[in-house]
């Protein structure tokens, strides 16, 4: 193992992530001031079918079948315990996305005329161009799927400065693109043709990087038969979550919709929309920490117990202060953005759920140390028992409570993810359940403190409330939940 490719230092971590970090807020930012001019310059309705056709192209994104995720967990091995055998990984995995994303475009294509004109209630008018649209999104699907499989072999490598190099302007074209488009045609289909334009140029830049960056690669094409049942086995498993966790994200507003009403859902939708946004934290952190657990774990697993544990706590200390904040002032926020009718009524969502998030993000550790230690079978076989059980839950607790009852299933499912899976990862992890139990502590702690913000009334008595209550978590967490070594790198990190 050399140093480019070794497992990285604490303090790489954090710099990975904070690169992660920009990488999923910049397009978010440019997001903000592109779409009021896209929905000006297309029209409402076409602005719509830009938004299918985004979201079309995310769905058909789980047809690499999990080998994006299984790529940075075998070349990560790979590369942790010396072999030599990358490029076998590599291409063949590449070879299956491959002819994977040829299927999805084929399916794609065939459906592009049901989609284009009997699926949506579309103008007659639009739907030609609306078909052209769909069709060229099929030609583009072989691209949209490998690409996962190059980023995922980049992150083996630990090369998330450059992941997010390439990402940072190619997420923002999402946006730019389209308005490069507008002086000279509002028609979809040249719309959607730069956006993919766009794609492939990523893509280039991610194979370049690959041949570059990933031992062994520029050797050649080749397909190991032998490796193909470890990829999609690996991937299959992980497909089953990477199905089942976004259909429990969202299924809600599809459940009030259908047992509430509609209007309600808008209340509903608005806490939730921002509220998950906060998941960019962990996630951001769990990519860079998902292909170190793979590298590790065989080698030195009670390093990678104490990784684990180390991680689960300085998420706690950081995703903590956000969600008190939120809890704190969800009433006074709305009103202040949407006024006192959605005030009143979303904001005991916003605060149910920015409680669900808090217990959500510290399931992303334990549920990636599973992943990548060769056990995604585990999180796969907890999610499907999840969904029949939140989905009851549900429909149960919005019958009784409404919106307010939708937001206390998604808490119910959040910490049943969240016990289910550190129980498992702290069995798998040498090492790390005393740590654990100090994390099970401290965010029982922090709901009380989220409680107890909620009850008071006014700007000034809350500013004083949240600041007490901050700075008596933060003072009992450094003392009693941190160690010396995090605290060591926080104060490292804050001197510079």
């Amino acid at each position: 193992m050399n140093s480019e490719t070794s497992p990285p230092s604490r303090a790489r971590l954090a710099r990975h992530t904070l690169w992660n970090l920009v990488g999923m807020c910049a397009p978010m930012l440019v997001a903000l001031v592109a779409i009021p001019l896209l929905i000006e310059g297309l029209g409402k309705e076409r602005f719509g079918l830009l938004s299918l056709v985004w979201m079309l192209v995310g769905y058909f994104s789980v047809f690499d079948l999990g080998l994006g995720r299984a790529m940075t967990k075998l070349i990560a091995e790979k590369l942790g315990s010396n072999a030599d055998d990358v490029a076998a990984t590599f291409w063949t995995a590449m070879t299956l996305m491959l002819g994977l994303g040829l299927l999805a475009g084929a399916l794609v294509y065939a459906l592009a005329p049901w989609l284009a004109t009997r699926a949506l209630n579309i103008e007659p008018a639009l739907q030609p161009e609306t078909l052209r649209a769909f069709r060229a999104v099929a030609f583009g699907l072989p691209v949209l799927i490998t690409v996962t499989g190059l980023v995922g072999s980049l992150e083996a490598c630990h090369r998330f400065p450059l992941i997010n190099l390439i990402r940072i302007p190619m997420g923002a074209f999402t946006f730019v693109g389209p308005l490069l488009v507008l002086p000279f045609s509002r028609n979809l289909y040249p719309v959607v043709l730069i956006l993919l334009a766009g794609r492939l140029a990523e893509w280039l830049l991610f194979f370049v990087s690959c041949l570059r960056m990933v031992p062994g690669v520029r050797g050649g094409w080749r397909f190991d038969r032998a490796e193909a049942p470890h990829l999609l086995g690996f991937g299959g498993w992980m497909t089953v979550s990477n199905v089942i966790q976004p259909l429990m994200i969202h299924i809600d507003r599809f459940l009030i919709g259908a047992i509430r009403t509609v209007g309600e859902v808008a209340y509903y939708v608005t806490s939730a929309e921002i509220v998950v946004k906060l998941l960019i934290v962990p996630r951001a952190w769990v990519s860079v920490l998902f292909p170190t657990f793979a590298a590790e774990f065989k080698a030195r697993p009670e390093a990678t117990g104490a990784l684990f544990a180390q991680s689960v706590r300085l998420l706690l200390v950081v995703i903590f202060p956000v969600v008190l904040l939120i809890v704190a002032f969800a009433p006074e926020g709305l009103t202040l953005w949407l006024g006192a009718e959605f005030g009143a009524r979303s904001a005991p969502v916003m605060r149910w759920l920015a409680v669900g998030i808090f217990i959500y993000s510290l399931a992303f550790v334990p549920t990636s140390l599973l992943q990548g230690t060769g056990r995604p079978d585990l999180t796969a076989k907890l999610h499907a028992i999840e969904l029949p059980i939140y989905l009851a839950a549900a429909a149960a607790l919005i019958h009784a409570y409404g919106i307010i009852g939708a937001s206390m299933a998604w808490v119910l499912r959040a910490a049943l993810d969240f016990g289910a899976t550190a129980w498992m990862a702290a069995r798998r992890a040498p090492g790390s359940g005393a740590s654990l139990r100090g994390v099970g502590a401290a965010a029982i702690a922090a709901l009380a403190c989220f409680a107890l913000v909620a009850l008071p009334n006014g700007w000034a008595i809350k500013l004083g409330a949240s600041a007490f209550l901050a700075a008596a978590y933060t003072l009992g967490a450094w003392t009693r939940l941190l160690t010396d070594e995090d605290r060591r790198i926080i104060l490292k990190r804050l001197r510079r």
